[in-house]
């Protein structure tokens, strides 16, 4: 193996060893930080993150992170907040100010100008005597043993930690607001995980037109030629009532007539799969996805609240819908 593995190996355990300190110093500061965050969102504000350097790159990620799972978060450069930035700060907002050292001149230069407007300030650094400290109302120490840095001056195991520690507060209150994955979806509507958790079934499906429904009497040939018509892999069989009875697919029509091409003048009926795979048009459409990848088929049935047959869910239209 390689010395420039081997180093790369010696960075990664410094800074495990890094969040490790910080995961076993978590004590009731870290739940002073959760239930002021808690709180301040509670009372409609927001959390605004501040930092300088690597500190501020961080904490950028940190507050789309919030943001994300529910705690309306917004990242301020500590320099731009002294041109006219402070205005985005409400008396009932709460500032997360992150510095490791505690003693960045540009970052200190906000907090009394940000504590005359009434907002609370919570300093996350790894010296709880430093001047930002002091000038906080609220102090969450975060100590590491060293940078990876050979000098040990390059924020690195810092930055990770103080990365990980703000991930920690943003799945805290994710747990604490009962943020679900439906909620998650809305506050994510442009990816595919968002489209799955809020779409429904009924948004998805084919109906109407576009979905063949026959009775037990068709013959295989007749419910071929509504399923090329309306170009749809299968047929629906239902009863009287619209109630489920079957499906017959274009794959099923291949595999019975390798044996026996009399197939297409024989009833639907006797060639169906009965009680096939069924979803509710109100369902998810992460369910349906589930089904698809757990059980391998290229259709699902839809039903009403009634029970009875609304529409059918074709694998193939799912890439089209940026599920798959």
């Amino acid at each position: 193996m390689s010395s420039f593995t081997e180093r790369a190996k010696e960075v990664i355990n410094v800074e495990i060893k890094g969040m490790e300190t910080v995961r076993d110093n978590l004590d009731g500061k870290f739940e002073t930080l959760v239930e002021k965050c808690a709180e301040t969102v509670k009372n409609g504000g927001k959390l605004i993150l501040t930092g300088i350097g690597k500190s501020g790159y961080i904490g950028q990620k940190i507050a789309a992170t919030l943001s994300s799972v529910g705690s309306p978060a917004v990242f301020m450069h500590p320099v731009e907040a002294l041109h006219g930035d402070l205005g985005l700060m409400q008396k009932n907002d709460l500032v997360l100010a992150i510095s490791y050292s505690g003693e960045t001149e540009e970052l200190l230069s906000v907090l009394t100008p940000a504590k005359r407007l009434g907002t609370q300030i919570f300093a996350i650094t790894g010296y709880p005597e430093s001047s930002l400290a002091k000038l906080s109302d609220f102090t969450m120490p975060m100590t590491v043993g060293e940078e990876a840095c050979p000098f040990n001056l390059a924020p690195t195991t810092t930055t990770t930690a103080l990365l990980a520690l703000g991930d920690a507060l943003a799945l805290v209150l994710l747990d604490n607001y009962g943020f679900t994955k439906e909620d998650y979806g809305r506050l994510h509507p442009g990816g595919a995980i968002g489209r799955a958790v809020t779409m429904r079934v009924g948004d998805i499906m084919r109906s109407g037109n576009d979905c063949v429904l026959v009775s037990p009497e068709t013959t295989v040939k007749d419910a071929l030629l509504k399923m090329t018509k309306a170009r749809c892999g299968a047929a629906i069989i239902i009863n009287e009532n619209q109630g489920l009875i079957g499906v017959f697919t274009d794959g099923d029509f291949r595999r019975h007539a390798e044996n026996d091409i009399s197939i297409l003048t024989k009833e639907i009926g006797s060639a169906m799969t009965a009680n096939p795979v069924a979803v509710k048009a109100e369902s998810l459409a992460a369910e349906a996805l589930k089904i698809v990848e757990d059980r391998h088929i290229n259709d699902i049935i839809v039903l009403d609240e009634n029970e009875k047959v609304a529409g059918i869910i074709d694998v193939q239209d799912l890439p089209g819908l940026k599920l798959m």
